[in-house]
């Protein structure tokens, strides 16, 4: 098992709040155990759903504005965060008239999100959904996030955050290490096996999610178009940069991960969990 360095919180004294675009609206078809039943943010990490550990993060940093880009079975997304209240807190029903009391004092580790629940399309795919939700960002912000509903990683956002801004690009995205599905043979000169290494993490870089983008990229995602398309059309203008992050960074996309990230719960091996240290 690998083993991986917390990235220490950084401070917000010379960066700005920025909202975050989360994309939910996928069907998650290979997680399909879990997405026949809930949209595949709401797949449950150590009792919590797996959007809110990446909304946790983000706040951590003081980023605590997000925009839910929904689709497929958005309602569900809805109820949750619509119904928090009652289901943290203690409170006082009158079953005659409906009148709810909260005895809000009992509440403990409230989460500060405000949310924007947006409505991109039950099919669209993840470019559009991302040009969607433009009347939910301020003119005056330069800058926004986007990041998959399904991924969570140990990243100082505001080290990102700061890099983006010092490379000057339209994007950055955040380059992880993903780990092999498979083991990996290492055999000497005279093709003997010395060494079988069970699903190693790997070398490459792949897109993890976290991403940020200048405003003006709003203006330039073409209707029906994924995230890919658009940043390499970017990347062709040179205008794409590549935030390294070696540390600890996993995505949920089938039941063995799934099964997997709660195993690592369950022995408290929680390296994302940088709020809580």
């Amino acid at each position: 098992t690998p083993h991986y360095t917390f990235n220490k919180p950084a401070t917000n004294r010379y960066n700005t709040f920025m909202k975050t675009i989360i994309l939910c609206g996928g069907r998650g078809t290979r997680l399909k155990e879990e997405t026949e039943f809930r949209p595949k943010p709401m797949v449950m990490v150590g009792g919590k759903p797996i959007i809110w550990h990446i909304m946790k993060l983000y706040a951590h940093f003081g980023h605590n504005e997000f925009i839910l880009a929904l689709g497929y079975k958005a309602d569900y997304i809805k109820h949750f965060f619509l119904n928090q209240k009652a289901l943290t807190s203690d409170f006082t029903l009158d079953t005659q008239t409906h009148k709810t009391t909260f005895h809000l004092s009992s509440r403990t580790n409230i989460d500060s999100f405000k949310i924007t629940f947006v409505d991109t399309g039950l099919d669209t795919l993840p470019g559009e959904r991302i040009r969607r939700c433009e009347a939910y960002i301020p003119k005056t912000d330069n800058h926004f996030m986007v990041t998959y509903g399904d991924g969570v990683a140990d990243i100082a956002i505001n080290d990102l955050v700061s890099f983006h801004k010092k490379q000057g690009m339209s994007a950055t995205i955040t380059g992880v290490h993903p780990r092999s599905k498979y083991g990996m043979i290492t055999t000497n000169g005279d093709n003997k096996v010395t060494r079988f290494t069970e699903k190693p993490i790997l070398r490459d870089w792949i897109n993890g999610g976290f991403m940020i983008f200048n405003r003006s990229v709003l203006s330039d995602i073409i209707e029906g178009e994924t995230e890919l398309q658009l940043l390499i059309r970017l990347a062709k203008k040179r205008q794409v940069s590549l935030y390294k992050h070696g540390g600890f960074w996993f995505a949920v996309d089938t039941h063995k991960e799934l099964t997997d990230i709660n195993d690592m719960w369950s022995k408290y091996d929680r390296p994302w969990i940088i709020w809580e240290h």
